[in-house]
């Protein structure tokens, strides 16, 4: 209970949304009809939706990641842009980045290391 159950991103480009997520988290994947994708990772799954529209300054999904610099390089070879480069969260909290996904959301990738 109180646990986010399910996420939405915008998807106007579904097909490159579902390739760009599956191919660099390893996400599942379920299409629901022409406009709507579930996807599912092993936390909180959700849905690829084209029929949202990319906003900023809206939520930030926080991806946990192994090594932050080596997921922006394939982020950016697979058409998204990194947004931040790896910072330091304080002395004890980790590290983070952010990064706009093939579509233009904003999303963040964190790493104790």
């Amino acid at each position: 209970m109180n646990k986010f159950c399910h996420i939405e991103i915008p998807a106007p480009n579904l097909d490159a949304a579902v390739k760009f997520y599956t191919e660099l988290f390893g996400w599942e994947t379920q299409p629901m009809g022409p406009t709507y994708v579930f996807y599912q990772n092993d936390s909180v799954g959700g849905g690829f939706d084209a029929d949202m529209k990319v906003a900023d300054g809206g939520c930030n999904l926080v991806i946990e990641v192994e090594d932050i610099p080596a997921k922006l390089k394939e982020i950016e070879a697979a058409g998204g842009k990194t947004v931040k480069e790896k910072t330091a969260i304080g002395n004890e909290y980790g590290f983070f980045a952010s990064f706009l996904d093939i579509n233009g959301n904003r999303l963040s990738l964190w790493s104790k290391n």
